[in-house]
């Protein structure tokens, strides 16, 4: 049944059965799966990339497109060859840089989802780069994670993927987008979840050994089935690719 305003509803084996995914027709092939777009890693983590698109393929998705720096774009291609590398701007680091944007015009056009931030080390380039992808022409619902997360500023105008957007917070990238202190954010992760929500108009996953899914309309699903197990390295980025694959499939943020 609906939810009301200010509930909270756990998210079980009978819930997700109760919301299954958008059926695909038999007949469907891989374009009518949908196409996700990744922007992540770099050249400290290049693996955050290869995880995100491969979460993004085993939920679903059709197609996959990766973007890298020319310093490890080869070396990508080779690792996930069922993926188109796009190979865009550096910054003198080696990290993605916000004129990436421009590189990635073309292929955000043929893209149902595009996964940002995953592994990247530069918070600053990359909320810039994500505000510069979301003023593009594009009709692809984004997931913003990690960096490009910490990175971003009232500065940045994301209003034009205001509703098709999913934020992946854990309590501490929670704290560097808000401005607050980890200790409140871990006191009351709910309310941290909904002022992001209601600020950025998008859906927040805020990550913990609870997590919280929060609307900018208020709903609140909780999932408290987590294992210890997840808290590693490289679990985050294949969250977001994964939640990437079931938006490019049709699932709604």
């Amino acid at each position: 049944g609906r939810q009301r305003c200010g509930a909270m509803t756990d998210i079980t084996p009978q819930f997700l059965r109760a919301h299954p995914l958008p059926v695909l027709p038999s007949e469907s092939d891989k374009t009518a799966r949908g196409q996700v777009l990744v922007v992540a890693g770099g050249p400290q983590v290049p693996g955050a990339a290869l995880l995100s698109g491969l979460g993004a393929l085993r939920a679903g998705a059709g197609k996959l497109q990766i973007a890298a720096t020319a310093g490890y774009a080869a070396h990508l291609a080779l690792a996930v060859p069922e993926a188109r590398v796009l190979t865009v701007a550096a910054r003198p680091s080696g990290e993605i840089a916000p004129d990436a944007a421009e590189d990635l015009k073309d292929g955000l056009g043929r893209c149902d989802a595009v996964v940002v931030g995953p592994g990247m080390m530069d918070d600053v380039a990359a909320g810039a780069l994500i505000a510069r992808l979301a003023s593009l022409d594009t009709r692809a619902r984004f997931v913003v994670d990690a960096a490009a997360l910490t990175g971003l500023c009232d500065a940045h105008d994301l209003s034009a993927i205001a509703g098709r957007t999913v934020f992946t917070p854990h309590a501490g990238e929670m704290a560097g987008l808000l401005g607050w202190d980890k200790v409140r954010i871990d006191a009351d992760p709910v309310e941290a979840a909904r002022v992001a929500a209601q600020k950025w108009n998008a859906v927040v996953v805020m990550k913990g050994v609870t997590t919280h899914v929060v609307t900018p309309g208020g709903l609140v699903w909780r999932h408290e089935g987590g294992s210890q197990g997840l808290g590693t390295s490289g679990s985050g980025d294949v969250l977001a690719g994964v939640i990437g694959g079931l938006l490019a499939r049709g699932a709604a943020p």
